[in-house]
């Protein structure tokens, strides 16, 4: 498990972002697999979820999840508090006693505190999303409820690396599109394109003026790191049928 050290700072708050390791699952989801979207077995998965609850220290029933789908749809979980999986990517509260788990598998999970007044949020984020504008979203989210850009702890975790992240010339027009500085984020090895995810998402935060000293990261690359993470691109490199997901969880207790 690996934590964010600015947001544990925070009173009232807590940050996890949890590895493979410490389940009930088998085989290519061992062990700590928490996607309820897998095709792994649903008991093992609840059970790997309640052993994540039990370790946050959150009541199983307030942990909140979502049915991630690439998207910048951000909600504000102030307005609902129904405890149902709800279809986003990103979730932002000022209540206490819930936290939010985020599922990844080489995207990159971002756990988000405003350390004045302690609201939360956390958002899963590929290309796609972060394309789209969920970063975007989720600044606005906070500016909604009153926080200022200088109090905002930002921990980016873990996600696939540039070294592992190869795409098409088609991806690079993508990023092209709607962004001036795109080629920042490429790097061209023996003919070969590599993105970098990481920075192209905390270059988002920046852009909009989170604090540099207030960025954390993380930095465990998903795809290289068999032992301790899931991957989908190692998946399917590997030829496997399936991957595991793995859990980020951010808490006001």
């Amino acid at each position: 498990m690996f934590y964010s050290k600015k947001i544990n700072k925070i009173h009232g708050i807590k940050s996890f972002f949890f590895s493979r390791k410490n389940g009930v699952s088998k085989g290519i989801y061992k062990s700590l697999n928490c996607g309820l979207g897998s095709s792994d077995q649903k008991m093992l998965v609840k059970n790997n979820i309640k052993i994540v609850a039990k370790k946050t220290g959150c009541k199983l029933n307030n942990l909140v999840l979502l049915r991630q789908y690439h998207s910048n749809k951000v909600i504000d979980f102030d307005n609902l508090l129904i405890k149902k999986r709800y279809k986003a990517d990103g979730i932002i509260t000022t209540v206490s006693k819930f936290a939010f788990g985020i599922l990844t598998a080489d995207c990159v999970p971002i756990l988000v505190a405003d350390k004045k007044n302690k609201t939360i949020a956390a958002i899963h984020s590929g290309w796609k999303g972060a394309n789209a504008g969920i970063i975007d979203n989720l600044v606005k989210s906070f500016k909604k409820k009153g926080s200022k850009l200088s109090d905002l702890i930002v921990a980016i975790g873990p996600c696939i690396s540039q070294k592992s992240y190869e795409v098409k010339k088609d991806f690079v027009n993508e990023i092209k599109n709607k962004n001036f500085d795109y080629k920042k984020y490429f790097k061209i090895l023996n003919n070969k394109i590599y993105f970098n995810l990481r920075m192209f998402v905390n270059n988002k935060f920046l852009k909009l003026g989170v604090l540099n000293r207030n960025i954390e990261h993380i930095n465990k690359d998903t795809y290289s790191n068999y032992k301790n993470f899931f991957s989908y691109r190692r998946s399917v490199h590997n030829n496997e049928e399936d991957y595991g997901r793995c859990i980020s969880v951010i808490y006001r207790y």
